[in-house]
């Protein structure tokens, strides 16, 4: 995933389901940095790769061809 794009958050243990924010940093130390609106106010975040779902929220565009995967 690139940086600085659109992400949907998922953390069960924070209780965060399909929140809104924008991929900073992948960190080898283990956590996403990430920015996310809370309320009315824009912060800065750090979620635990652990246990830490994003999607991105662009869809990826089909390729309408069936395309081979080298194992």
């Amino acid at each position: 995933m690139e940086l600085h794009t659109e992400v949907l958050i998922h953390n069960e243990t924070l209780g965060v389901k399909g929140g809104r924010g924008t991929l900073l940093q992948i960190s080898p130390d283990g956590y996403y940095e990430v920015n996310c609106v809370f309320g009315e106010r824009l912060h800065r975040t750090l979620f635990p790769i652990q246990g830490t779902v994003l999607i991105s929220r662009e869809p990826e565009e089909a390729t309408g061809t069936d395309l081979e995967i080298e194992r």
